[in-house]
């Protein structure tokens, strides 16, 4: 019983000394303060209902970081203005011939994936010969690889037949052609 008295006073120093420690903290628009003459010359408000954690933002290092190389910028032009013919054109031909590098790739890896596949019948492989599910698994998973390579190349072939060809381009003639 006399243990329990003597902790009672250090109970009630722990309490104080925490009712002490809150101080109250005032907003000032974006910053924060505990300085109450500071905080009514700028009419702040005091933060109720809790914590207030500040964590300040690191400042960029001024050239000593990564830098990645971008695309070359354009001035941006008034409204209303419209690109050149021959800007367009070569923007137009760039873009036709990014579209044939992809579908060229995609073309590729459609073959490579068909000639996996195997019309259907893959080999097998070590631990397919002990568990027939891993290897109907495997089969499902290449034919879903296949169709969704064929959509993709079905989206490039619409985007190319889209995009003005180097003929048409040349022609002034801004219609579709298909492949």
């Amino acid at each position: 019983m006399k243990s329990r008295n003597a902790l009672i006073p250090f109970a009630v120093f722990a309490c104080v000394a925490a009712a002490s420690a809150q101080t109250v903290i005032y907003r000032c628009g974006n910053s924060y303060t505990n300085d109450r003459a500071e905080a009514a010359a700028k009419n702040c408000k005091a933060v109720e209902g809790g914590n207030v954690t500040i964590v300040r933002g690191t400042k960029p290092a001024a050239g000593g970081g990564t830098t990645v190389a971008a695309a070359p910028r354009v001035a941006p032009r008034a409204g209303g203005e419209r690109v050149g013919a021959g800007d367009q054109k070569a923007r137009d031909n760039e873009a036709r011939g990014i579209l044939e590098a992809e579908l060229k790739k995609a073309e590729a890896r459609q073959a490579e994936l068909e000639k996996d596949y195997n019309n259907g019948e893959p080999e097998m492989l070590g631990p397919e010969h002990r568990n027939h599910q891993k290897y109907l698994d495997r089969v499902a998973e290449m034919k879903a690889a296949i169709d969704r390579n064929q959509q993709d190349i079905q989206g490039l072939q619409r985007e190319l037949a889209r995009t003005p060809s180097a003929s048409t381009a040349s022609a002034g003639s801004s219609g579709s052609t298909a492949k």
